[in-house]
């Protein structure tokens, strides 16, 4: 497979992971971590086995994991679901797809909410502000903020859980205006900071591309480059999704980075699922190799 693209592989900068997240990343469905599979990786990713031990030690102290014998033979046992900020949002990730397939076409409509929370309850009102920032949403002014997408019924949730949902105003439109400005696209410019939003695409599209073409190479890569692969690419996606408010494709610049690196992505990661799924994947013993949870996790996040 043949990926345009003018920066060459080893120019790509690589997502920052850190030991905990490796840890969460490689929690296999039935709870465990391959010891052997932990430091191994860790190691392509540049951690020592110090640096590994501590985090371990770390993560059992806080009573997330279960840690029996020592190094590449312990017996490392998740207590709960730790996936962590690498687990992608399952909902979210669909409808990135659907959008980029032209299956979620936006009708017009802006929802907005509006809240005036007093001093006293400062806590919530902090709290409300950043729910709806990670819902997408963009302050229009102070207390007011506004939505392509129908989150009303996230918000209330939300609202309600913490207290205020008295105080929360909601309403739609579809003739928005700032001042003088009410083109859609020029608004979505001027409420979202889309060329932050465009570079973290960017980024994953060139990551997931120099995959693409190191997973196509002549060179073969071993089991640990590819579950290495995976937990970066994990990363890199997770960066770039996670503040993407989802704008519909009708008030975004086109072409939008966004469309070509979810395809990248998904590309790269049924190589990598197919790859790990081969008989040449396999445990000391010959057994096949449980894969770790997360691609449990993202395979079903790209079904659309």
């Amino acid at each position: 497979m043949s990926n345009d693209r003018s920066t060459p592989a080893a120019l790509v900068p690589k997502p920052e992971v850190s030991t905990r997240l490796l840890v969460h990343a490689l929690v296999r469905a039935d709870a465990t971590v391959d010891a052997e599979e932990l430091y191994t990786v860790a190691g392509l990713l540049g951690m020592t086995d110090q640096q590994v031990r501590l985090c371990v030690k770390r993560l059992v102290a806080e009573g997330r994991f279960t840690h029996e014998g020592r190094g590449r033979k312990a017996a490392i046992r998740a207590v709960a679901d730790v996936t962590g900020s690498l687990a992608p949002d399952a909902a979210h990730v669909r409808h990135a797809y659907r959008q980029d397939r032209g299956l979620a076409p936006w009708d017009g409509t802006w929802h907005l909410f509006a809240f005036a929370i007093p001093e006293s309850s400062r806590a919530a009102r902090d709290t409300l502000r950043d729910t709806l920032l990670h819902l997408g949403a963009a302050p229009v002014q102070n207390g007011l903020y506004v939505s392509a997408n129908p989150i009303d019924k996230l918000v209330e949730t939300h609202a309600r859980h913490l207290g205020v949902h008295g105080s929360v105003t909601f309403l739609t439109s579809t003739d928005l205006r700032v001042g003088d400005m009410g083109d859609g696209p020029a608004l979505a410019a001027a409420l979202w900071p889309l060329g932050e939003i465009a570079a973290r695409h960017e980024r994953l599209a060139a990551f997931a591309a120099s995959c693409l073409d190191r997973l196509d190479g002549a060179v073969e890569s071993s089991d640990a480059e590819r579950l290495t692969m995976a937990v970066e690419l994990a990363a890199e996606f997770a960066g770039a999704m996670h503040p993407d408010p989802l704008l519909p494709p009708e008030l975004l610049p086109r072409p939008w980075p966004g469309s070509r690196a979810r395809e990248l992505t998904a590309s790269c990661w049924t190589a990598l699922l197919d790859a790990r799924s081969t008989p040449t994947t396999r445990g000391a013993r010959g057994a096949p190799r449980p894969l770790p949870r997360l691609f449990e996790l993202y395979s079903d996040a790209f079904r659309v």
